[in-house]
């Protein structure tokens, strides 16, 4: 993957996501509490922003390239969000991810996603 291809972003987090990635996970909802470190990685791989916008459990965390949303873990919620697209720091999303969640995602997406 060396240009930015969201369908193709989803399918290889959906294979790389785990609980090892997340303690949240469930294969019923394989997005739960997935954000912080997928957000991350993304940012890492394509650039763009970091964006949070404040919920009830907690911020939740996804990204904007090209000038577009891009929220890969949308799934994980019941009821669509209302997005605030506030500015997020790499600090701000570390917070809610281990080391060694973000490095079993960037293992594991690279192993799914060719890269």
């Amino acid at each position: 993957m060396t240009n930015f291809d969201p369908d193709e972003v989803q399918g290889a987090l959906r294979k790389a996501w785990s609980l090892s990635t997340a303690s949240q996970w469930t294969a019923v909802n394989p997005a739960a509490g997935q954000c912080n470190a997928t957000a991350l990685l993304v940012h890492e791989l394509f650039g763009g922003d970091l964006l949070k916008t404040p919920l009830p459990a907690g911020d939740h965390f996804y990204n904007r390239i090209g000038g577009r949303r891009h929220d890969f873990t949308a799934s994980q919620f019941d009821q669509p969000i209302v997005y605030m697209d506030l500015p997020a720091s790499r600090a701000d999303a570390e917070e809610g991810a281990t080391n060694g969640q973000l490095a079993a995602l960037r293992a594991t997406f690279r192993a799914c996603s060719g890269k």
